[in-house]
């Protein structure tokens, strides 16, 4: 359909020459950008309830945490590895898959007009298939964007840490 919604769909479109390299720092840097400020939105209207359910303390991790609301976290039951492969394999695997589906060109069954809404059914069924334990990071801009402006507005640099499972 032409959207460059996934900086990794971006990337994927440049050796193809079917994007600019030099655009591409452009489109990942407008993609961050944009999701931080969506963030910020969510933020601005949910910042009451949020300062409420976390008792006036920010946290990524533990019973209170809050920064999940905007990104992708670990939860405290994985351990580290299963985590970081949860994270990052689901990431990787998920981006793959809808990488692959949206520049599939050989087998052209979607109808014209209908590109969106098949995108819309890959990226649900991924989501399903692989965000079970921690969500779904298939976008890294999704994921930057929200970490960044979570850091900003007072999580700290917590956001950005990878947590070994209690117990």
């Amino acid at each position: 359909a032409g959207a460059h919604l996934n900086a990794a769909v971006s990337l994927a479109t440049c050796p193809l020459e079917q994007f600019p390299w030099w655009k591409f720092p452009i489109f990942v840097a407008m993609q961050t950008s944009g999701a931080f400020i969506s963030t910020g939105a969510t933020y601005a209207l949910c910042c009451d309830t949020i300062w409420h359910y976390s008792n006036g303390t920010l946290a990524a991790f533990g019973p209170r945490e809050t920064a999940s609301t905007f990104a992708t976290y670990s939860t405290d039951y994985l351990s580290l590895s299963n985590s970081f492969l949860d994270q990052e394999g689901a990431g990787v695997m998920g981006t793959a898959l809808l990488t692959t589906g949206i520049l599939d060109t050989h087998n052209k069954g979607v109808p014209k007009g209908l590109e969106p809404v098949a995108t819309a059914l890959l990226t649900f069924s991924i989501a399903m298939a692989v965000g079970f334990n921690c969500s779904c990071p298939m976008n890294p801009t999704q994921a930057s964007g929200p970490w960044l402006f979570t850091y900003t507005a007072g999580w700290d640099t917590e956001v950005f840490r990878w947590v070994e499972a209690k117990g």
